[in-house]
């Protein structure tokens, strides 16, 4: 089904940067969240007849309620879509329209990139239909905003259409995703639903319920450094321990390596100079045994160096992220019948695979909402390539009113 306001409102919200720092301290990390949540949403949930829209300092996150409108319905549903964009440039975002898409390259704007059907094959599956690119200089920002769109759309057609009969529905939209800290302070009692969905996939039908567990780890290594004359027995090369350490991990554990159910270690950082230096890693596996075998490894490879070098000059700061929300999820896995049965009505094949990363709902989930996540649209996200389909993005519309209004 088309609807009349989405795709201005999607352009709207991608023109405001709400990109979030992960060297910022506060709740949300960047002021103009704050602002995008309280000029912008705020007052547009209250037109299209949300109640009790309000903003919740502790966490950043803005929340309001469509009251049901039968007793039909026992349980109460929540929908969440994240307001903040990666890190990749998000100041003046300048989205192009590609109506009747035809299978060619797209020129992205006057960048001299393009999205080229040989490098995202991806684009052989919007052939005819509209799609929403980047001119090339910055990102699209459908990651969140093309969630927070679609579910103010669905809102906005279940008020417009009384008709449709529904239970008591919960939105929430928040900071910080992209930095991993979103939903850390996440109020499950002010939102207080039996279970809700993260808009926040890709592709068309994507459904999930799996997701890593996930933990960071920092590595501090201590060297001594004297003139490379007289280096010998002496210098400590803080570097070179960097480099050894990192080549006692498991070659093939790498992202670029790695596919389905396959964990990695992702080194990300690499910093210092040959007094002392600094490698950070993200830590990824689905099987939770697993995930702390990964952990224990890091620990060991450095006691055996600090047990070679005679003293403790590797020190390992480990952090756990997030977990595999299916621990939760699987116990009772109505959300996920419910989204698959409406998807195959509307003729939407479920995509249901692991997440190769993490959401909001993994968190959440274990907070007590169980909280799998539906498909937004994007593609290629978090950079230039990003793009949408206008069709795709109708499509999660249709997904959030059949589910809205599917009677157990």
């Amino acid at each position: 089904m088309s609807y009349q306001n989405l795709l201005e409102r999607f352009l709207t919200y991608v023109k405001i940067n709400t990109r979030s720092d992960d060297s910022s301290r506060t709740t949300p990390s960047t002021q103009s969240q704050v602002d995008f949540a309280l000029t912008v949403l705020k007052p547009e949930m209250e037109k299209i007849g949300l109640q009790d829209v309000h903003y919740l300092e502790s966490n950043g996150y803005i929340v309001g309620t469509l009251p049901a409108n039968s007793e039909k319905f026992t349980s109460k549903i929540g929908y969440i879509s994240h307001i903040d964009t990666a890190d990749f440039n998000a100041e003046g975002v300048n989205p192009q329209i590609i109506e009747n898409y035809d299978g060619s390259s797209i020129k992205l704007g006057q960048s001299g990139y393009e999205l080229s059907p040989k490098d995202f094959p991806n684009l052989a599956n919007y052939h005819g239909q509209t799609l929403i690119t980047t001119d090339g200089t910055t990102l699209l920002g459908a990651d969140d905003k093309a969630g927070i769109a679609e579910i103010m759309t669905a809102m906005e057609y279940l008020v417009n259409h009384p008709e449709i009969e529904h239970g008591e529905i919960r939105v929430g939209f928040g900071p910080d995703e992209e930095i991993g800290v979103g939903a850390d302070k996440f109020d499950v009692e002010d939102f207080d639903v039996d279970f809700a969905y993260t808009i926040d996939g890709g592709a068309l039908g994507e459904l999930q319920f799996e997701t890593f567990n996930a933990a960071a780890a920092e590595i501090s290594f201590k060297g001594r450094n004297v003139h490379p004359a007289t280096a010998k027995n002496q210098m400590i090369n803080a570097f070179q321990m960097a480099i050894d350490f990192h080549n006692a991990l498991p070659d093939s554990d790498r992202p670029e390596l790695t596919e389905g159910y396959e964990g990695f270690y992702h080194l990300h950082g690499f910093e210092g100079a040959v007094e002392e230096a600094k490698i950070a890693y993200i830590i990824r596996d689905f099987d939770k045994d697993s995930f702390e075998k990964r952990k224990t490894n890091l620990l060991t490879i450095a006691d055996k160096m600090n047990q070679e070098l005679g003293e403790e000059r590797v020190i390992v700061s480990l952090k756990d992220q997030y977990y595999n929300m299916r621990q939760v999820i699987e116990k009772d896995m109505t959300p996920i019948t419910i989204a698959k049965e409406v998807m195959e009505g509307l003729n939407i094949r479920p995509i249901i695979e692991p997440v190769r990363g993490g959401t909001d709902g993994s968190k959440i989930s274990f907070m007590g909402i169980p909280t799998p996540n539906i498909f937004a649209g994007g593609e290629n996200m978090h950079g230039r390539f990003e793009y949408v389909s206008l069709e795709t993005m109708e499509k999660a519309v249709d997904v959030i009113v059949g589910i809205s209004s599917y009677r157990q």
